[in-house]
């Protein structure tokens, strides 16, 4: 049975980063769709997460009075991930499918040229960057389906950092 401090910070945890995530998408939706292909915005997500999950291991450990094993500290880190992917994931599905159906083909678009752009900063040869033209026009990143994959690929990601998080906040006298 899970400890109702480490339930209580996760689902609190994970609400909380599902809203901030769905604040920092609709942001970027409000002010330019071409903020979506800025990599500096995925390493301030990345970092703001990190913030969230540190504050939320750090908070769990000092309220289990310091006594947090690598399973307790993975199992919050865990709940709040998943909670928060799965509200971030059920808004993109909204507002990508129903809200604004045509945004997902104005960001498939900016996407492809991204990706052009930078394939030839690199050199890559033009029969490569049509092939890969033509792959990401075959899927949208934005339809339903392709989003719920990316979630599984993001719980998959965010369960390794987890892990890594688990080993630095749990308490060095845990024997495990």
């Amino acid at each position: 049975m899970i400890n109702e401090i480490i339930k209580k910070n996760g689902i609190t945890f994970g609400v909380t980063i599902g809203i901030v995530s769905a604040l920092i998408t609709s942001t970027i939706y409000a002010i330019d769709l071409n903020l979506f292909t800025s990599w500096w915005i995925g390493v301030l997500s990345i970092l703001v997460y990190l913030t969230l999950g540190i504050v939320l291991l750090s908070k769990t450990k000092k309220e289990l009075n310091n006594v947090f094993s690598f399973k307790d500290a993975f199992t919050t880190y865990f709940i709040a991930t998943l909670i928060g992917i799965l509200i971030s994931t059920l808004f993109n599905v909204l507002l990508f499918n129903f809200i604004d159906p045509s945004a997902k083909e104005t960001l498939s678009e900016l996407m492809i040229k991204y990706t052009v752009n930078m394939m030839q900063k690199l050199g890559t040869p033009a029969s490569a960057i049509n092939d890969a033209i033509a792959k990401m026009k075959e899927n949208n990143p934005y339809s339903t389906l392709e989003l719920l994959k990316g979630s599984i690929f993001s719980i998959v990601f965010s369960s390794i950092f987890g892990l890594i998080l688990a080993a630095f906040f749990k308490s060095k006298s845990t024997q495990e």
